[in-house]
């Protein structure tokens, strides 16, 4: 098996060749750092047009780079949401085109389950069912993932994802985009007590994460403290409140062969080390894929669409984008006006 997979959600733009046995033949991506980085965000236009013009030439890069044409392709899998919906436009477009002149399926794959799934690309001995913290600039959820097309949400942001609130603190303190890796770099030289930050719903019977207040005690809080020592206190915050949550679904995970990490703040080693001490004190295998895997990727769309195209599941070429596409939508509503689903 041989999937084509097209990523475009947001700011990265890319193209990969996977095969059902694990093997990424090949990767290409363009960032958008430089363009968005006057204005410390992912502006949504200037987005969509730079997918429009890089995406066919990584497209034709990664089947040249493989040795491989589209006719050697078993299937098409491209991004159709959650995410910025003129950059979703643009991949899924590009994936219908290339499906319909090929005469190969498409298969629509949500961006959330590529993440989800991108962990037994990297582990072939990741059973179902896991418990999964997905972990993002745009969501943050734990999922309890029993297969395929299968998840039950066990908590959600009321307002803000962890990586948002990254991206926010960076800019808070003046340390550039993306805001992960820079707070991530500023913390390593701070320290951790120095500023006395919030851990919004630590402790709570609720199951759910909470971002926003933390955001705004950073914002409070910065101009009296040194940035590193903030972006320190900041990070430890965060991995506080990741743990707290996910100890308390490890409790209703029942049968989990493993606690799992995914999403773009995956790739952070605080938050890695905090949840592999979680995982070895439930006696729980701890998976995160490589830190490539973690951010805004084709090769976890080719292998959420190998996962998908091995079950018999392929889409029609009317298939619609979505901005937003849960991956429970049975899962019970929340408080919050900014409720990430």
């Amino acid at each position: 098996m041989l999937i084509l997979g097209l990523e475009s959600s947001c700011d990265e733009t890319a193209a990969a060749l996977v095969t059902g046995d694990r093997q990424v033949l090949a990767h290409r991506l363009a960032g958008q750092e430089a363009a968005h980085r006057p204005y410390g965000g992912v502006v949504p236009e200037i987005a969509a047009r730079a997918h429009v013009e890089v995406l066919q030439p990584l497209v034709e890069a990664a089947l040249a780079y493989a040795g491989k044409t589209l006719a050697d392709v078993d299937a098409i899998a491209a991004t159709a949401g959650p995410g910025l919906i003129g950059g979703v436009l643009v991949g899924l477009v590009t994936g219908k085109a290339l499906a319909h002149a090929a005469g190969k399926p498409l298969i629509a794959v949500n961006h959330l389950e590529g993440h989800a799934l991108s962990p037994r690309l990297a582990d072939p001995d990741l059973d179902f069912p896991y418990l999964l913290l997905l972990v993002s600039g745009g969501h943050c959820q734990l999922l309890l993932v029993e297969g395929v097309a299968r998840y039950r949400r066990l908590a959600t942001t009321i307002d803000d994802a962890a990586g948002e609130a990254f991206d926010k603190t960076a800019k808070i303190l003046g340390l550039g985009f993306p805001g992960g890796p820079a707070v991530e770099r500023a913390a390593a030289a701070g320290d951790a007590r120095a500023v006395p930050l919030p851990r919004p719903l630590k402790g709570s019977p609720e199951p759910h994460f909470s971002f926003a207040g933390l955001k705004a005690a950073v914002a409070r809080m910065a101009p009296d403290h040194a940035a590193a020592d903030v972006a320190a206190s900041f990070q430890q915050a965060v991995v506080d409140c990741l743990i707290d949550r996910t100890r308390r679904a490890l409790d209703k995970a029942d049968g989990a062969t493993a606690l799992v990490v995914a999403g773009g703040v995956a790739a952070n080693g605080a938050v890695r080390a905090a949840l592999q001490a979680l995982a070895a004190e439930h006696g729980l295998r701890f998976v995160a894929p490589p830190a490539w895997l973690c951010t805004d990727n084709a090769a976890m769309i080719a292998w959420a669409g190998a996962e998908r195209f091995a079950a018999g599941l392929t889409d029609p070429l009317d298939t619609a984008a979505r901005a937003r596409w849960p991956l429970d939508p049975d899962a019970e509503k929340v408080r919050g006006a900014g409720v990430k689903a």
